[in-house]
């Protein structure tokens, strides 16, 4: 393990060095050759296959994770409202609509940046259930121009509690946001979601899209209009950012999404709210709508030259060797924010690295200047070749940090229905408290949720698995959705094998059958 460090520390060194030196084609050539290729389309079709896991609502006849059933089918029927559906966020039984939506909004980002890649790959159909899913429950959550649901139960009783979703009998609270009590960064999030999506399916689904933009476009007059800070999800969910971040954001994708120079214009007498920041998550959403504009930059819209400067500083505060930079590797090479859940920050940073590399090579841009280093962007997409790499198992634990890829990987998930026996194999009730034995088991879980990014290392590249450790060993749908927009660049880089699930049973499905079981909705009034 020490020779392990030494050669660590030893290639950041003749990183530095080499960076310093102009020395950009050897360091290139030193990434590419240092990081180890691994099967990325089995990678993404796992990465997909998670959200299955993370359903709640009425299951499809074509799921594929088996170990789960129906749940939460009243969600919303005390308030006479249809909030069945939508994912829980992570390892409890929760549905907050904020991360929901920061979820849809990355997974159609890929979708729309690396459509064919992914299609080459077999994988865009199960994208496109995988959003329709977080979706839909978005468009019923929009109950009117003015009201939108964010939250079906309660955190902190679901929290004393340890039971499967189909077995839950904590309170299903619901929360809202209107007029009255806006939230603008739960608001503005879901318009940048739908409007994302009504990007990814306007080839596949012409109705669906237009309804898709149409209620982005209302949730987007609400956010702007009633401009209050959301604190409805706090303790787990708060805003720390604010909401300019949010609102930026949306507009961005509804100008990509409808073209209308409203939304542009929105942009630019608003572009002094644009900050340079070093992380991009369900919170801050700053990078992700200057990655967006910065492509609009280079098309002729010289007026968000300042947009386009604080995404060039994102990439200068996270490249190792800048002379800007903020956030710093493990010995191993992790990019490392903070403790908690580390990955979700990784994976959001890695997938602005690859997407802003793309931008540079297709405006024929040579690269970015941070200080006395230069990066191009075929260094930026090495280095971020190195974070899915790290993740995947190129790392001192030699761990894949997704369950059920490679042969060594978490198998004491932090999450309820994974630990607990299968509502198949156990049909017997497990209550509030009973399921404190499987939470406490030194076993590995009964159920393997394939494709589950967790919250990864701690800053000496160290890892516990351990069940009780949620910030190391819980997964979330918005780690995973970053990761899908990671590892889909790199695509085509090795030749991909027919997925193989562990604990799971063989199910063919054909990809256009997916769109059968989810009915359209009608445009909401």
């Amino acid at each position: 393990m020490m020779g392990y460090y030494m050669l660590v520390v030893s290639g950041v060194l003749l990183w530095c060095a080499m960076v310093s030196h102009n020395g950009l084609a050897m360091m290139d050539e030193e990434l590419t050759s240092s990081s180890a290729n691994y099967d990325y389309a089995d990678a993404l079709g796992k990465a997909i296959l998670f959200f299955e896991g993370q359903r709640s609502g009425k299951l499809p006849i074509n799921q594929r994770v088996k170990w789960r059933g129906d749940s939460a089918l009243s969600d919303g029927k005390l308030q006479n409202v249809d909030l069945i559906g939508g994912y829980y966020d992570a390892g409890d039984n929760v549905k907050f609509g904020w991360p929901m939506a920061f979820t849809v909004s990355l997974l159609s980002w890929a979708a729309v940046e690396y459509e064919n890649e992914i299609s080459s790959v077999k994988q865009l159909g199960y994208l496109h259930s995988a959003i329709r899913w977080g979706a839909d429950f978005i468009l019923q959550a929009h109950t009117s121009s003015t009201t939108l649901y964010t939250q079906v139960g309660d955190g902190n009783a679901d929290h004393q509690c340890w039971e499967r979703p189909e077995d839950m009998d904590t309170p299903r609270t619901v929360y809202k946001i209107d007029a009255k009590s806006p939230g603008t960064e739960a608001a503005a999030e879901s318009a940048a979601a739908l409007s994302a999506a009504s990007v990814a399916f306007k080839n596949i689904n012409a109705s669906y899209s237009s309804t898709l933009l149409s209620q982005s476009k209302s949730l987007f007059d609400f956010a702007d209009q009633y401009r209050d800070s959301y604190s409805g999800a706090c303790p787990f969910y708060c805003s720390y950012s604010g909401y300019k971040d949010e609102l930026l954001w949306a507009a961005s994708w509804l100008y990509k999404a409808s073209g209308e120079s409203k939304y542009l214009s929105y942009i630019i007498v608003n572009r002094g709210w644009s900050q340079a920041v070093s992380e991009f998550s369900w919170d801050n959403k700053f990078v992700g709508a200057q990655t967006l504009l910065t492509e609009e930059f280079y098309d002729g819209k010289k007026d968000l030259a300042k947009i386009k400067s604080d995404a060039e500083s994102f990439i200068c505060a996270v490249m190792p060797g800048s002379s800007y930079l903020q956030i710093k590797t493990t010995p191993g090479g992790l990019l490392y924010t903070r403790d908690s859940s580390n990955l979700q920050y990784a994976t959001t940073s890695t997938m602005v690295l690859f997407i802003f590399s793309k931008i540079l090579n297709r405006n024929h841009i040579d690269g970015i200047q941070c200080g006395w280093a230069h990066f191009t962007p075929s260094q930026i997409r090495a280095f971020a070749k190195t974070q899915v790499d790290y993740i995947l198992g190129n790392n001192p634990m030699k761990m894949s940090y997704m369950v059920g890829f490679g042969t060594k990987y978490p198998k004491q998930l932090h999450h309820r229905g994974s630990s607990i026996p299968s509502i198949n194999v156990h049909p017997a009730k497990v209550g509030c408290k009973d399921g404190s034995v499987y939470y406490s088991s030194a076993n590995p879980n009964p159920n393997t949720h394939v494709g589950a990014i967790v919250g990864g290392p701690d800053s000496n590249d160290q890892f516990s698995d351990a069940r009780s450790d949620y910030s190391h060993t819980e997964p979330t749908t918005y780690m995973n959705a970053a990761f899908v927009g990671s590892v889909s660049a790199l695509l085509g880089e090795t030749k991909p094998r027919p997925l193989q699930f562990p604990q799971m049973e063989s199910e063919e499905t054909n990809e256009a059958d997916l769109f059968d079981i989810i009915p359209d909705y009608e445009q909401i009034d």
